[in-house]
């Protein structure tokens, strides 16, 4: 897709910072985080516009996307790499940490891809590319709720891939294994596969779906890759 902004978020770290990394020189992009004082960071090392954002308000999210459209005007695509860990047995996980995946992973990942393609559709073109977990097709013993809250956006994205009735709006979902990521410091060693993709391999992933163009034939809401490193 020649031209156009693309809004990575969750692009101040791990998969995310690395898909902004990969588009930038060809592309315009923004990078949307949580903490201000990373976007800022992030944002001045890429040397690329950037905006603080909690995806759980859904008037943030409104005035996110408006505002690029404002300023920068066409949307080229959307990666939403935002996530948020919630491990342990359900027994034993604090109610906090379970309301804050809920929040996040499925409130938020709502709100982003509503969006999203409120202007897509407008503009009749445009990717939107969620990511998920391999968690989501292969149960594992201490993930119970990530896994559920994964999987709703699973889901999301194929009801909503099919209600495009269009190729020109793709909505795509590539489901990455555990990567050395921060988010997977938080999950901890044990869940670290021996074998894993490099934030960077799956980046160059994420941006090949982004990057397509609206003519180009693809069946939009597969699962485009199970990304954990093997072949």
């Amino acid at each position: 897709m020649a031209g156009g902004t693309f809004v990575v978020v969750g692009g101040t770290s791990g998969l995310g910072l690395a898909v902004a990394r990969r588009l930038l020189g060809r592309q315009r992009v923004v990078v949307v985080g949580d903490e201000p004082w990373e976007v800022a960071a992030v944002a001045d090392e890429l040397d690329c516009p950037g905006a603080a954002c909690d995806i759980t308000s859904y008037e943030q999210v409104r005035e996110l996307f408006a505002g690029v459209v404002e300023r920068y005007g066409v949307i080229g695509g959307v990666a939403h790499c935002a996530s948020v860990w919630a491990g342990g047995d359900l027994l034993d996980l604090n109610p906090e940490r379970i309301r804050r995946a809920v929040e996040v992973n499925v409130l938020g990942t709502t709100y982003v891809l509503k969006e999203a393609l409120h202007h897509l559709t407008r503009q009749r073109q445009g990717n939107v590319v969620y990511v998920g977990a391999l968690a989501v097709t292969r149960s594992r013993p201490g993930i119970p709720v990530y896994r559920a809250t994964k999987s709703y956006g699973a889901s999301l994205v194929e009801s909503l891939a099919e209600a495009q009735q269009s190729n020109r709006v793709k909505v795509m979902q590539l489901h990455p294994g555990p990567m050395p990521t921060r988010l997977q410091e938080r999950a901890g060693a044990e869940f670290l596969d021996e074998v894993y993709a490099q934030p960077e391999q799956v980046a160059a992933e994420v941006v090949r779906l982004l990057l397509l163009a609206a003519d180009d034939l693809y069946v939009s809401g597969e699962q485009v890759l199970r990304a954990d490193g093997r072949w």
